[in-house]
């Protein structure tokens, strides 16, 4: 039975690693998996999944008003997938997770999402509140604060390093611009003590 899946963390968890990890099973099972990811991030690329680990794929990728469920179904209809893997989640859009929950239920394709669960400010995305509401299951990929307490937040940083407390909610960037902290560390460099 096709389920839809929300892989969630902070930055730096390894959810990129994860997701190509679980798409290589598949191939090495002689099965097709269907990778995509958000066009907006193109650090590792245009149309590139890449972990901080080395490791990538090329992934067919999504805009944000693009409808999912016509994009899922035209690739059916080329040929058989074992499963659907979105890598950027928290880019979708609310209309995008409902395309997605349909492709789930409608055409019975298993799809699993990995993405942040919340901004900078503490805030949900769009994509990962809807995928926290509509999803099947949910799994943490944990990662660490510095502290060793479960990171769940994430601070942003500005070009100097100083932590940041509002902005937009979207600026692609890696290990230069975002922490991963404990909730506790994550209100003292946000001043919310």
């Amino acid at each position: 039975m096709a389920k839809l899946y929300f892989h969630y963390s902070t930055m730096n968890a390894g959810k990129s690693t994860v997701l190509l990890q679980a798409a290589h099973n598949y191939r090495e099972r002689g099965m097709t998996p269907y990778l995509l990811t958000a066009r907006m991030d193109h650090r590792a690329g245009q149309g590139q999944i890449a972990s901080r680990i080395g490791i990538s794929a090329p992934a067919d990728t999504f805009g944000p008003d693009e409808a999912l469920f016509e994009k899922i179904a035209t690739r059916l209809d080329q040929g058989k997938v074992a499963c659907i893997f979105v890598d950027e989640a928290q880019f979708l859009s609310a209309d995008q997770v409902w395309d997605l929950a349909r492709a789930v239920d409608d055409l019975g394709v298993p799809i699993m999402c990995y993405g942040l669960r919340v901004d900078f400010r503490g805030q949900l995305f769009p994509g990962s509140a809807t995928l926290l509401a509509l999803a099947d299951e949910m799994r943490e990929v944990r990662t660490i604060c510095h502290c060793g307490k479960k990171a769940s937040m994430v601070i942003r940083r500005d070009a100097d390093g100083k932590t940041v407390s509002d902005g937009a909610q979207v600026q692609i960037g890696g290990n230069e611009t975002y922490v991963s902290l404990c909730r506790r560390h994550w209100r003292a460099e946000m001043g919310n003590t």
